[in-house]
């Protein structure tokens, strides 16, 4: 992933055409180690194309893959017959806010009391 944001940030700096020499020398000025193999893959799979055709394409691809949240938003929606407890549970800090507010407004109104 490093080696492809390299690549990235080359073609941003304005270099059309990034070199394994260009990479490099991107991956050291931060510190990260150059792994020679796969800069010339991703140079050798990348050579010739345009990266917003790349980029698109592989926009593409990844939206027909499933992130499995659906899954877990349904589970815990059909929660069978135990959705009164979450339920109150959920309007008690509620209450206990109100309250904290209601004792914070009597301290400031008694701060300016003469």
């Amino acid at each position: 992933m490093k080696v492809v944001a390299a690549f990235l940030l080359a073609l941003l700096g304005g270099n059309p055409t990034p070199s394994d020499v260009d990479l490099k020398n991107i991956l050291a000025s931060v510190g990260a180690d150059a792994d020679d193999d796969k800069i010339e893959l991703l140079l050798s799979q990348v050579k010739g194309k345009d990266i917003t055709e790349l980029i698109a394409s592989g926009r593409e691809r990844l939206a027909s893959v499933p992130s499995g949240g659906g899954v877990a938003v349904a589970a815990a929606a059909g929660g069978g017959g135990c959705d009164a407890a979450p339920a109150a549970a959920a309007e008690e800090p509620k209450k206990e806010e109100k309250e904290d507010e209601e004792s914070a407004e009597d301290g400031l109104f008694g701060l300016f009391d003469d």
